[in-house]
């Protein structure tokens, strides 16, 4: 009953391993167009701009309008998310801050 016990842990802790390393990422065969708003304006010289974001919601993608963001230090530089080809079609790659 041990070896049974142990077996089934093993290929759980197998199984929970691999669903964690797999990405979930929703693919689109034709990218959404471009939606352009108005920005406003810049709060303070410190504010950057941060691009508006394709979010997947239930297998499709909304769009989230860009907001002005102040960084965290002097260092920080926000990289706009784009739009990245492959094989099965184009996947929304998120801006970040590095």
């Amino acid at each position: 009953m041990k070896k049974y016990i142990s077996k089934i842990v093993v290929l759980l802790a197998v199984a929970l391993s691999f669903s964690a390393a797999t990405e979930a990422q929703l693919r689109v065969i034709i990218r959404p167009s471009i939606t352009i708003g108005v920005r406003p304006p810049q709060p303070s010289p410190r504010h950057v701009w941060v691009s508006g974001e394709w979010n997947s919601n239930g297998g499709r993608y909304d769009y989230r309008e860009g907001y002005w963001s102040e960084p965290r230090s002097h260092r920080h530089r926000y990289s706009e998310g784009h739009w990245r080809h492959s094989r099965r079609g184009y996947v929304w790659v998120p801006g970040r801050w590095r």
